[in-house]
């Protein structure tokens, strides 16, 4: 019902947005009369200034009551859940997972006609199986519903409905309201395209403020949990220590030195595949490829950054690390009679998939840089007898090289937040070793295991896949960074 109501709630505003367009156009031409040369600003911006004020409240409101009002009910609801169900080992988040399963299912019920609106409130476990009427229309619990669970689930149902009845009040009003006082305030002296630009422009700020605020939101919260994280476990060891063994029943090694090893030589080896083979793919389709062939040749190798990093790591898997195996391991089954690689995840199987991957990151980039060289350079150049490849070798690149570190500091950000591909194709094992043949693992690796399952956020063991995203959030910001300004600088001396 909420869902429904809300879905009016917006018709509405659209409705009362569409009408206030047109009476306020009207109502400022109606003030010079009918003669729009008298107007100040043209007879739609009038009608702009209105639908602004009817739309842009009433609809910031809505947004702001639909994410706070699950909160602030969730908060209220969870007070009268006792604590011996929360101790029996179901965490906050499960617990209220259970409500809002049942009120969703008592919800159904009603819209279906299992219950009435009054048993709904009313129903008790004692005389009603509770489970039976849920399951009956579709909504599966896992137990029997506690009596304390059912009170909760009913609470949280009438509190929604109460919330969002008065949200729709508010928001409905509020649009009206806007307006009406946009209507009232048209005349033919109003300056209504300098207030419509104004709220473009706010809105222009807003969209690009954006960005920085969702970059901000994700920091602090890894920070803070972070900080419960150092709270239950020493950070020296983190930082630190010397292994990689989490253990849910305590005494838990947590240092990211190893899973930093492995992020750290899985990516240089991609980057040893992606830097030489996109750099020379840059340079042959910007100085030797005709309109044809680059034409034809750069979107298909754009085409390796559209494939899902899924769809590598099976790659990885299925076909070049069997592949590797076939020269590497087996004994005399081997290529090469040798028995270094014992199976088809590794560190090289990872690391050579991933700077297929990076490629086009490369090539695309250091295509662009290369062009943007200016002109006169080269023909400087042939000017002085230079060939054709010394001009390459001895003044495009050297021109164009703080442009190509850039771009490869921005593919190493990106090998370095890889997840998939090392999944599939490195393995699962925190170590220091040299031998690209044998397995490890990662930090988004680990990141992604410690929060699989059902977990426990009090428990150091999970709270350090926090500490590891903001450890690697800080690695790839500062490459991200150093890369933007090498790039800017470029940008500023060449252009």
């Amino acid at each position: 019902m909420a869902l429904g109501l809300t879905g009016y709630v917006v018709l509405a505003i659209i409705l009362l947005t569409v009408a206030a367009f047109f009476m306020a156009r009207s109502r400022a031409k109606s003030t010079a009369g009918g003669d729009i040369r008298l107007l100040h600003s043209l007879p739609n911006y009038y009608g702009y200034n209105a639908a602004m004020f009817a739309a842009v409240p009433a609809f910031g409101v809505l947004m702001i009551w639909l994410l706070a009002q699950p909160m602030i009910i969730e908060n209220s609801v969870f007070k009268l859940i006792p604590e011996r169900i929360v101790s029996e080992g179901s965490s906050r988040g499960l617990v209220m997972s259970d409500v809002r399963r049942v009120a969703e299912g008592l919800d159904i019920a009603v819209a279906q006609g299992a219950l009435t609106d009054d048993e709904a409130d009313n129903i008790r476990t004692e005389f009603k199986d509770v489970r039976s009427i849920l399951g009956s229309v579709g909504v599966a619990l896992g137990s029997n519903v506690e009596p304390e669970v059912l009170y909760a689930a009913q609470q949280y149902r009438a509190k929604s409905e109460t919330g969002t009845f008065w949200m729709s009040v508010a928001v409905v009003a509020l649009a009206a309201l806007g307006a009406a006082l946009a209507i009232f305030v048209t005349n033919a002296d109003f300056r209504a395209r300098n207030t419509v630009e104004r709220g473009a422009l706010a809105l222009l700020i807003l969209a690009a403020s954006l960005a920085i605020l969702t970059t901000v939101g994700i920091v602090l919260s890894m920070l803070f949990e972070s900080i419960n994280f150092f709270r239950l476990h020493p950070w020296t060891d983190f930082f630190f220590g010397g292994s990689w063994a989490p253990n849910f029943r305590g005494d838990s090694d947590l240092s990211i030195l190893p899973l930093l090893w492995g992020t750290l030589y899985i990516s240089v080896i991609a980057l040893l595949v992606a830097v030489p083979i996109g750099l020379f793919a840059a340079i042959y389709l910007s100085e030797y490829a005709g309109p044809k062939t680059r034409s034809a040749a750069k979107p298909l190798l754009e085409i390796l950054a559209g494939i899902p990093t899924i769809v590598y790591g099976l790659f990885a898997l299925l076909t070049v690390g069997p592949a590797l195996v076939s020269i590497f391991g087996r004994g005399e089954a081997g290529l090469l009679g040798v028995d270094w690689m014992s199976g088809a995840t590794a560190v090289l199987t990872a690391g050579l998939v991933m700077g297929i991957m990076l490629i086009p990151f490369v090539s695309s980039l250091s295509d662009d840089i290369i062009n943007a060289v200016p002109q006169s350079m080269r023909d400087g150049s042939f000017g002085l007898g230079a060939t054709h490849s010394e001009t390459i070798r001895q003044v495009v690149l050297p021109a164009a090289l703080p442009g190509i570190v850039g771009a490869v500091l921005l593919a190493a950000s990106r090998a370095i937040g890889e997840t998939m591909i090392v999944v599939l194709g490195a393995g699962a094992i925190a170590k220091f070793s040299l031998n690209p043949l044998e397995a490890m693992t990662t930090i988004t690796t680990r990141i992604v295991s410690q929060l699989t399952g059902d977990t426990d956020f009090a428990s150091p063991e999970t709270l350090v896949a926090f500490a590891l995203g903001l450890t690697l959030f800080v690695l790839t910001l500062g490459l991200n960074v150093l890369a933007l300004y090498i790039v800017r600088k470029y940008r500023e001396q060449y252009e």
